[in-house]
């Protein structure tokens, strides 16, 4: 089969690789008809050492059961499911908390333990399969790309964005201001406005990404960065924001976090930190009683929650997909988030 692996910053091939197949009875053969290129596999893309072997890539994708493993109860070929980016038992403490991505048992995409590949390619052994997958029930390949686009949103960025808002404790009335008007920034502020908040300022500075923003539920829109920035979200929120999602994870929308949040205040970080040492201490958190929270969203645990608005169309977290290309163009949506001609963007098999 083709699949797509990064064989260090900047190279990205699409190549031939293993057809995937059933190793352990929990265990499910899936084919992928929609995948995309994650803010977070840029990562990688910007300072990946050179390796010979190359990594597969790709997290996040849906598609249509082809087999199942002898253990598999809830799953049979044919049917169509959403694949979060954490494979997850369901049975395990942690699982059964909603907290999958700190599975006992499972793990990650592209992971040497669990022996995964990357979901960017034709076909995906998924382990766990029950625990993992969620089915999703008529959904054809006649199914419409806006609402394929809303289903793969689920896999992983809507997920995050809901639950930066979860853990950011927001309600009816709340006022919330989210860094970063990437794609998990932009379903962050769907979600707030989900949840009830009364006032979302979107710190962002990528005008048709912010127009998106104010679309989904943004009331304001911050452009500055810096002092200058820290200055005009205090000033709209009288003071200073009671609540901060960051979906970033550079250390400058760590400290955008810090400097807008209110005294009492929570800050929900979602944005994969590229950092180690973060200021926590008496003048940063410590001193005005900032409440530190967020991290991997266990999306697995919202798909259900979130799935019946998403069929009916009521929201379209889709929308933050807004370029199409075939699998074998995977390098091009690389570079063309990389470059910030694009969003994000769906790949396709064919």
């Amino acid at each position: 089969m083709r699949a797509t692996y990064m064989f260090g910053a900047g190279d990205v091939r699409v190549v031939d690789a293993p057809d995937p197949t059933i190793q352990q009875p929990t265990d499910a053969l899936v084919r992928v008809t929609r995948a995309c290129v994650c803010g977070s596999d840029l990562h990688p893309y910007h300072q990946m050492p050179p390796t010979e072997g190359g990594s597969p890539m790709g997290h996040e994708f849906i598609g249509v059961v082809e087999a199942t493993g002898a253990e598999v109860a809830t799953l049979v070929p044919g049917d169509f499911v959403i694949a979060p980016f954490a494979v997850s038992c369901g049975v395990c403490e942690f699982c059964r908390a909603g907290l999958q991505t700190s599975c006992v048992n499972g793990g990650f995409w592209s992971d040497a333990v669990l022996g995964t590949a990357g979901g960017q390619a034709e076909a995906v052994r998924v382990p766990l399969a029950d625990g993992t997958l969620v089915k999703v029930p008529g959904i054809t390949d006649s199914t419409d790309d806006p609402l394929l686009a809303s289903l793969l949103s689920l896999s992983d960025v809507y997920g995050t964005g809901w639950h930066a808002a979860v853990k950011g404790g927001v309600k009816t009335g709340s006022t919330v201001t989210v860094i970063g008007d990437g794609a998990v920034g932009l379903l962050a502020v769907l979600s707030a406005k989900q949840l009830g908040a009364e006032r979302i300022v979107l710190m962002g500075r990528h005008e048709a990404r912010t127009d998106l923003g104010l679309e989904l539920g943004a009331t304001d829109v911050v452009a500055e960065r810096g002092a200058e920035g820290i200055a005009a979200v205090r000033d709209l929120t009288a003071g200073g924001s009671p609540i901060v999602l960051e979906a970033v994870g550079h250390m400058p929308a760590y400290e955008q976090a810090v400097g807008i949040v209110r005294p009492g205040g929570v800050i929900s970080r979602v944005g994969v930190p590229q950092y180690e040492d973060a200021p926590v201490g008496f003048g940063s958190l410590f001193g005005p009683n900032i409440t530190l929270t967020g991290g991997p969203a266990p999306v697995r645990a919202y798909i259900e929650q979130l799935l019946p608005a998403v069929l009916d169309g009521s929201v379209q977290p889709g929308k933050v997909f807004d370029l199409g290309l075939s699998l074998e163009d995977t390098p091009k949506a690389y570079a063309a988030m990389d470059a910030r001609e694009a969003l994000k963007v769906v790949v396709s098999p064919w």
